[in-house]
Parts: structure tokens; sequence; C-alpha cells
């Protein structure tokens, strides 16, 4: 009987230089989106997708993110005095039980294979997924278990998809598809990052990952690949061999915006805050109003 992925990796130990001088002091992962940290957006996912054990590899300078996730008694305290019994309710969302969350330190900045290679003890011998907070994908049902559900059919390692623009495929490990069949595809080889003009397709590898135990014995071997790091597309690749036991591509539902970039979080704060019933009116009005004066100036 196939294994359930019951455990997450975060890798959360870059320092955001992109969005400095804000994460001088403030891990990236806990700035606001709306009223909601992005990690928490990751999270309230892979819960949904039936997660039971989150592992974050996290760097020095992480501390408030570790935090965030603790209990808050006095504030806990104070809301309950005030009688404020739904704040309460939503503080409980943040809060992870002992042995549920374990942070694990990636002392070198060596690329997202070396962070999840760091983690490789606390998974063992189980397929787990890999999340990556700065994508933070709406979505009817959430990404991870539109994929946790395909992934119970196929088994092997999968990776999220989408199409994106030619001219950007360098941006992304982009997958040769060796056979289509729709919202599954099936991985004949994956390319970091190709020169615009020579990607094998426009489908690229987003931040949602299920993987095999196996990845961490290529890890363990695998040089240096893209941009002088250890890339976890090549471990993924490995998989591909006649011994591996597959890679999929899972087109989801949903759309993603890239928050590890400024222009994508402030359209991840446009489209979540409109998608609120509590924040719609305000924001459509005032947004309507910025479009009205610049027909006007124009």
């Amino acid at each position: 009987m196939r294994k359930k992925v019951t455990k997450a990796i975060f890798p959360v130990a870059g320092m955001g230089t992109r969005f400095l001088p804000a994460t001088k002091s403030v891990p990236k992962e806990i700035m606001t989106l709306v009223d909601r940290p992005l990690v928490q957006y990751a999270i309230d996912e892979a819960r949904a997708a039936g997660i039971k054990e989150f592992i974050f590899v996290t760097s020095r300078g992480k501390g408030a993110l570790e935090d965030y996730f603790d209990h808050a008694p006095q504030l806990e305290q104070e809301l309950r005095k005030k009688g404020k019994d739904q704040l309460l309710e939503t503080l409980k969302n943040t809060n992870m039980d002992s042995g549920e969350i374990a942070y694990i330190r990636q002392h070198k900045a060596l690329g997202l294979g070396h962070a999840v290679w760091c983690a490789r003890r606390l998974v063992h011998n189980e397929p787990f997924a890999v999340m990556l907070p700065d994508d933070v994908i709406a979505a009817e049902k959430p990404c991870l278990q539109q994929m946790v559900e395909a992934y119970e059919e196929t088994g092997g390692s999968m990776v999220a998809a989408m199409e994106v623009p030619a001219e950007k495929t360098s941006s992304y490990g982009i997958l040769d598809v060796k056979e289509d069949m729709g919202s599954m595809v099936s991985v004949g080889d994956m390319v970091e990052k190709p020169p615009v003009g020579e990607a094998p397709s426009n489908l690229a590898v987003i931040g949602r990952y299920i993987l095999s135990p196996n990845i961490f014995r290529h890890l363990n071997r695998l040089k240096t690949g893209a941009g002088g790091e250890i890339q976890l597309t090549d471990a993924i690749a490995e998989e591909l061999k006649p011994e591996g036991d597959g890679v999929y591509g899972y087109r989801f539902r949903g759309q993603r915006f890239d928050c590890g970039s400024k222009a994508g979080f402030l359209q991840a704060t446009v489209a979540f805050g409109l998608a609120r019933d509590d924040l719609r009116g305000d924001l459509e009005n005032y947004l309507q109003e910025i479009m009205a004066a610049k027909k006007a100036a124009e």
C-alpha cells in the first residue's frame, strides 16, 4: 500500500534581499499578505492536504518565524478577558503543538536542493512534500491537496506545473514532456533555467513538490548545478532514469502569485483583498477611483 504524505519541508533560509530594508529585521516569510503572513497561507494549504509534521529549514535571524508559531498566553488571556472570541479562534490557527513542528538550520546558502537535504533525518524513508511560501496559490481546492489526490494514483515524484511565456522560461525549471495526459504529464527530462529559445517546453515547475525519499540519495552525491547551487531539479531528474520511480508534472487548478517579487506581492495583495467580503467594497471603490483619475489625466 502506498504511504501517505504526512510530512512537508518549508525551505525558508533565504535572506529576502529583494524586500530590503523590510527584511533587515522581519523574515520575508512572515511579511503580511492582507492580514496573514505568507507562511500561514502555506501552512493552511498543507493542513488541508493532510500534512501532520511541518519541517522548517531556517537560518540565522529567523527567530520571529519561530515565535509566530508559538503560543502567546498573555495575548490570548487579554483577548479572552475582552470577549474577543473570533480573534482568539483566528489565533488558534497560528499555533503549533509541541512535536508538530521542527526547525533545521541551513548553515550555508547552497541552494534549494541542499535545503531539502538538510531535513533528511526528519523525513526518513517516506514520501514528503516541499512547499515554497513565496509561491502563494489561490485555488478553490488547495494546490497541495490536488497534488496529494493525484499522487495516490501515480506514486513516484510529482511537481506542480504551469504554463509560462516563452521569454520567461529562463527563470524556471522547465519540463520536457514525454506524455501529456491533460492535468497530468509524464516527464521525460527537466532542465533548470534554460536559456531563452532552448527550453523543451513552456511548462514550468513552481513551488510545490511531492517527492520520493530516493531524492536524498541523489542529493547526497550531486554536485553544484545552475548558479553554483545544489539544484533540487537535478536530483528529481535522477528519478527519470530506468531505475527511478518516475516523475509527473501536475497542472494545478488555481492562480499562482510570485510573492518573492515586489510586483507579485502587490498583485496578490489586490487579488486576496478583492476576494474578501469585508474588504472588497472599499478596495474596489478605491481602484475604480485610481483608474478614473488616470483616464482623466490622459
